[in-house]
């Protein structure tokens, strides 16, 4: 009496898998997902270091623009504000500083204009972030009449919250998107089980388990999967860089290569991650449709 199998021999393809799983559609929409996948994480790590960044540097001071570049009415309104209530620090901004603020958006001739084409500036740190009161408002406009004021808190909370709902946005596509490569993994699994019904049953009719027939499945459906993540990935990159070169002067990582700036911990899980995911949905989909078998 021979034993019926109880699993599917190594190195060759029983099912006929190859044929039945489409071998260029599948790796070709899961590539999509993988490069929309690599931009929501590289948009996700963006906003991040934007709302980092913002909070960390803006929060609690003012700067002062006077309304001439004349040292002495300098001197004198430098006085006057750093006595005011609520300032716990009041400071000039030096010219090469607001040189090297300006050059990322002015280009690198910034360095070479004369202090005289320059605004005269004056950064004040306040004794509380959360608000500017009215009082303080007008005694800094009293102090340095003609003088423009500017309070980055009014517009820092806004940036913050644009920054921290555009990285939720980022996260919701990134679960988005693997939601829907989970979809494709399921129909792509549906079509090979139509394609194989009879060998499936056979195979199972003479006692292979379920879990060495969906074990084929899961196994081909990653391998496709996974290397379709790594294609999508890779062309994603280019793209990336350029992206994040782009936003060099906003996040205030203007030296440096932009390859450097990469999420790469996540762009390098995407292939394994993607694979796993196949798998996964895979191994579900096969077990639930031979659960229903005889």
């Amino acid at each position: 009496m021979v034993d019926a199998p109880t699993s599917l021999p190594r190195g060759r393809d029983p099912l006929g898998l190859r044929h039945a799983l489409a071998d260029r559609l599948l790796p070709a929409l899961v590539g999509a997902m993988a490069m929309l996948a690599a931009l929501a994480l590289t948009a996700a790590e963006g906003a991040g270091v934007l709302a980092s960044r913002w909070r960390g540097e803006l929060t609690g001071i003012v700067t002062v623009q006077m309304p001439d570049t004349d040292p002495a009415r300098a001197a004198a309104a430098l006085a006057s504000l750093a006595a005011l209530p609520g300032v716990a620090n009041a400071r000039p901004i030096a010219p090469e500083r607001l040189a090297a603020l300006l050059t990322p958006w002015l280009g690198p001739n910034m360095a070479g204009l004369p202090e005289q084409l320059l605004p005269s500036l004056i950064e004040l740190r306040l004794t509380t972030s959360s608000s500017v009161p009215e009082a303080l408002a007008a005694q800094l406009a009293a102090a340095v009449p003609g003088a423009a004021v500017e309070w980055q808190g009014l517009w820092l909370g806004r940036l913050v919250a644009l920054s921290d709902n555009l990285r939720r946005i980022a996260l919701s596509v990134l679960l988005l998107v693997a939601g829907v490569a989970v979809a494709v993994v399921v129909v792509a699994v549906q079509a090979g089980i139509a394609a194989r019904r009879e060998s499936i049953a056979i195979l199972h009719g003479i006692g292979a388990t379920d879990g060495a027939i969906a074990g084929r499945f899961a196994s081909r459906i990653a391998w496709l999967a996974g290397t379709g993540a790594l294609a999508g990935t890779l062309l994603a990159l280019p793209l990336l860089v350029g992206l994040v070169g782009l936003a060099a002067p906003l996040t205030g990582a203007v030296q440096g290569a932009p390859w450097a700036r990469l999420p790469w911990l996540g762009l390098v899980l995407l292939p394994p991650g993607a694979a796993l995911l196949g798998w996964s949905a895979a191994q579900a989909t096969l077990r639930l449709w031979l659960q229903r078998l005889p």
